[in-house]
């Protein structure tokens, strides 16, 4: 269903979807004002974020114009605007102009932006609950298939909180002397999370925080059973939380796996089931 405005959001008429319109003309007039506040922008924004389509193709002309190393004003983007023959479709060069003159500085592009996403996720959210409430009503499709769809849909608008951008070093320098001082402080040999072999700990000071750790091997060297007794140091010794991701065991196999060397009890005694009261006892 399509509202007032003409945005296909499935509300009823009288609903208008979330939106900012301030802060969009705010967006595009820092992006006017100050080639960094593009750049910071593009990292956060994409055209289909603003709710006005007017500002979306303002806003894909100065991107167009900024990846050219062209430069980026109301002159040249007035007349990029009106080589493409929607310049006055857009509102002319006095809604130009207002744009530019929207704010005195491009000091506060981010929280714009930030404002802009956040509209566009909630009207994101809409658009996709209507939809499955939609094909909930029709009952037509297999639950699970519609749970699944419904779940890619959720997460596809999730992701969208996920920003990236471009850390100028001089921002991480204050926290990166913080971290090395503290370290000074305590010297330690293990700073990270224990594994539970010393040897190991002493070449690695532990797991740190994002460290991705690959353990590689030929087929039946033991890879699983140094990940599950990293596992269940952590979590028995340590007293910290650990998931465990499987494509090749079962939960099952992956607990019994534990248990027995937890309780070191035969592994083999357990898939036979031939055990003595001492093994019952340890385990």
């Amino acid at each position: 269903m399509k509202t007032k405005s003409g945005n296909n959001t499935g509300l009823p008429l009288e609903q208008i979807p979330p939106q900012n319109i301030e802060a969009e003309i705010a967006v595009l007039g820092s992006m006017l004002i100050s080639e960094d506040a593009i750049a910071q922008t593009i990292e956060t924004l994409a055209p289909n974020y603003f709710y006005k389509d007017v500002h979306r193709k303002i806003f894909e002309t100065i991107v167009e114009l900024y990846d050219s190393n062209s430069p980026v004003d109301l002159i040249t983007l007035s007349e990029e605007l009106k080589k493409k023959g929607i310049l006055e479709e857009v509102g002319g060069p006095a809604y130009l102009a207002l744009i530019a003159n929207s704010v005195p500085s491009a000091a506060n592009v981010q929280y714009y932006a930030k404002m802009v996403k956040e509209k566009y996720i909630l009207r994101s959210l809409i658009n996709v609950s209507t939809e499955i409430i939609k094909r909930c009503h029709q009952s037509a499709e297999d639950v699970d298939e519609l749970l699944d769809s419904a779940e890619k849909s959720i997460f596809e608008i999730v992701s969208h909180r996920i920003e990236g951008r471009v850390i100028p070093i001089k921002e991480l320098i204050k926290s990166s002397i913080a971290t090395i001082d503290n370290l000074y402080q305590r010297k330690s040999q293990i700073t990270g999370i224990p594994s539970g072999f010393i040897e190991f700990d002493s070449l690695t000071a532990g797991f740190q925080n994002s460290d991705l750790v690959i353990v590689a091997g030929r087929p039946s060297m033991g890879k699983s059973a140094f990940a599950c007794s990293i596992a269940e140091h952590v979590a028995l010794d340590e007293k910290l939380p650990v998931a465990i991701f499987s494509l090749e065991m079962s939960k099952e196999n992956l607990v019994h796996r534990m248990l027995c060397s937890h309780a070191r009890v035969n592994a083999h005694k357990v898939r036979s089931g031939f055990l003595s009261p001492e093994d019952w006892t340890r385990l």
